[in-house]
């Protein structure tokens, strides 16, 4: 008997968009699409040019191959990131922002600069920081 192999499942990429929890609300899809603690740091990195997935990661030390891998197939299906081969298999792969994608980045500019802001106000020696201990 002659055993036949499948192609693994995972290998595809697969370009589904997730379905808004709160139907009709705004603020919800905007979190389904680039929510968590990812998605906008993915973003802000490509804004500064396209990178192949090594460069991503060296990017963000802290993220796993796994949950990267993840959150550009979300990123991919919501329009937001370019997947572009740059040869013939199994040729690295660059990720870019598409137009779409770049309509988010007056977002992460702001979420940045609240970040910053926060940072300061959270510091050592502020009088945001003493009451925060309290």
């Amino acid at each position: 008997m002659i055993a036949i192999k499948k192609a693994p499942s995972g290998n595809r990429l697969r370009r589904t968009r997730r379905a808004n929890p709160v139907g009709g609300c705004p603020l919800t899809a905007a979190l389904a699409a680039i929510g968590g603690k990812w998605k906008l740091i993915i973003v802000y990195w490509l804004a500064e040019s396209p990178k192949h997935f090594a460069a991503l990661r060296r990017a963000m030390p802290g993220i796993s191959q796994k949950v990267l891998t993840q959150q550009l197939r979300e990123l991919i299906g919501d329009g937001i990131v370019r997947r572009q081969p740059t040869g013939a298999a199994p040729s690295p792969v660059e990720y870019s922002l598409t137009e779409y994608g770049q309509s988010v980045l007056p977002l992460v500019e702001g979420v940045r600069l609240w970040g910053r802001n926060h940072m300061a106000r959270l510091a050592p020696g502020t009088d945001e920081a003493q009451g925060a201990d309290k």
